[in-house]
């Protein structure tokens, strides 16, 4: 039987091009001219996808997806649209849509999403695995980023989170991955059980065995009453292992054969119990070079490393400091009972400038210090390095080199086993470099675009075009 689409688009050149590509594709496509007639037909049919234009004349696409969700419509659904900010790509990430195309779009790439949408689809469709607005609070709340890499990784928690796969969360101290895990957690069949989080290097070593695997009575002195452990804790849920690549190596070998075997020994018993245990583990170190090095098993490395995501740290995501900084001054404001705080210009500048090396964690300590020292309304740079006096100096002093920089995020991009390898490295890294480099011309022309292209080298039209493709909101001033 033949799938059927269902494309939502006011532009009746659009609906007509989609159509024409997928109806080549074998498939039987329907239409709705905007957003209420797309709503009537996804309720009155079952569609294998939906297409979706996110701005239409009666209603926005976001609304449409949020009304057919409510009805108990669980197709995919892509969103498409001209305005390809990373706002509306997250917006519709969080909101439940399977994927987000930007118009021009690619008819190949349409082909490609819708295939694997639907191929996603038929293979959980008896599964609840969308974010509902429920439990958004306990999951994406302190996921906050607006930059590219962070938009992939809310792609990737969808993706990944449906699947009852291992995962491997690679990130510097502080950048969040106890967050991510438990996104994944939640947005999972397994979601109404427990999450079981183990900070491995944080459990000496002589007790990280039977902390983990639990220990039958008499097992050693002391061990007056049986115990069980994290594992047997997490049963049928998902145990999150910290810092994975803290763990002893004997200890590892004994790791493996609960994954492979599903399977595992208390200290001091004979008898195996049955374990049901979803993994996601993190650690900051590079476990590619452990095994090298020796400190780290190749066969449980590769039995962990089924789906990695990578979380940059925060200096190479500048984007996403000011957007922190006002989700930690929102949420410690109501705890510590202060009111409402604001940074001044020259307080952004100074933390923009900072280069970060305890990442999240470090900016979040800050903002809490400065909202206990401070009483002031609007938060002035003076106040901000009482707080904390080392975010003095040149802006980048404690900063790597513009090629370093770019070496390190090349050693991300082009890592086979990561998200973002698959996006053209050439044109991702002119785009990182791009965007601050067109902010800053146009903060010393104060917005003049005629004098930032003549800066620049290139003619006004095309530094309009790139600040559109950039997503820039700035007015033109002559």
């Amino acid at each position: 039987m033949k799938k059927r689409i269902l494309v939502v688009d006011d532009e009746e050149s659009i609906r007509w091009v989609l159509g024409k590509c997928l109806e080549k594709e074998g498939y039987i496509v329907e239409y709705g001219e905007d957003g209420s007639e797309g709503i009537e037909k996804a309720l009155s049919g079952n569609f294998s996808s939906i297409i979706l234009d996110i701005t239409m004349p009666d209603m926005t696409g976001f609304d449409v997806l949020n009304n057919i969700r409510s009805s108990g419509i669980d197709s995919p659904v892509i969103i498409i649209t001209a305005q390809n900010t990373v706002k509306n790509a997250i917006e519709a990430m969080k909101q439940g849509a399977y994927d987000y195309i930007a118009k021009p779009f690619d008819l190949d790439e349409v082909k490609i999403t819708v295939s694997r949408a639907i191929a996603s689809y038929e293979n959980s469709k008896k599964l609840d695995l969308l974010l509902d607005e429920k439990n958004e609070s306990d999951t994406l709340q302190d996921i906050v980023g607006q930059s590219q890499a962070m938009l992939n990784i809310y792609k990737m928690i969808g993706r990944v989170a449906e699947r009852d796969i291992t995962v491997l969360v690679n990130g510097e101290s502080g950048t969040g991955k106890e967050l991510v895990a438990r996104a994944i957690h939640t947005n999972s069949i397994r979601r109404n059980k427990k999450l079981v989080a183990v900070n491995i290097a944080a459990i000496p070593k002589e007790l990280l065995e039977s902390e983990l695997f639990g220990y039958q009575k008499g097992a050693f002195t002391g061990a007056s009453i049986s115990r069980q452990g994290r594992f047997e804790e997490a049963d049928g849920g998902t145990l999150h292992l910290d810092e994975i690549g803290d763990m002893p190596h004997e200890l590892q070998t004994k790791l493996l054969r609960i994954l492979e075997e599903k399977k595992l020994y208390r200290l001091g018993s004979e008898k195996p119990s049955s374990i049901d245990v979803r993994i996601v583990a993190s650690t900051n170190k590079n476990l590619e070079k452990e095994v090298k090095d020796g400190n780290f098993r190749e066969d449980l490395y590769y039995r962990l490393n089924a789906i990695t995501i990578k979380i940059p740290p925060l200096r190479n995501r500048k984007e996403d400091i000011i957007p922190l900084t006002e989700h930690f001054l929102s949420k410690y404001e109501k705890e510590l009972g202060v009111g409402t705080r604001t940074l001044s210009d020259e307080s952004k500048e100074t933390i923009t400038s900072y280069s970060w090396p305890g990442n999240v964690r470090e900016l979040e300590n800050i903002i809490k210090r400065m909202l206990v020292l401070s009483s002031d309304t609007v938060i002035s740079r003076e106040t901000l390095l009482d707080a904390a006096p080392h975010l003095t100096g040149k802006v980048r002093e404690d900063q790597e080199s513009l090629a370093n920089l770019i070496k390190d995020e090349l050693s991300y991009l082009l890592d086979p086993k990561d998200a973002a390898s698959s996006e053209r490295v050439y044109e991702t890294i002119i785009k990182k470099v791009e965007k601050p480099l067109i902010e800053q011309v146009l903060e010393i022309t104060k917005g003049n675009k005629k004098k930032a292209a003549s800066i620049l080298g290139i003619n006004r039209n095309t530094l309009s075009k790139k600040m559109e493709e950039l997503g820039f909101q700035e007015k033109d001033k002559e």
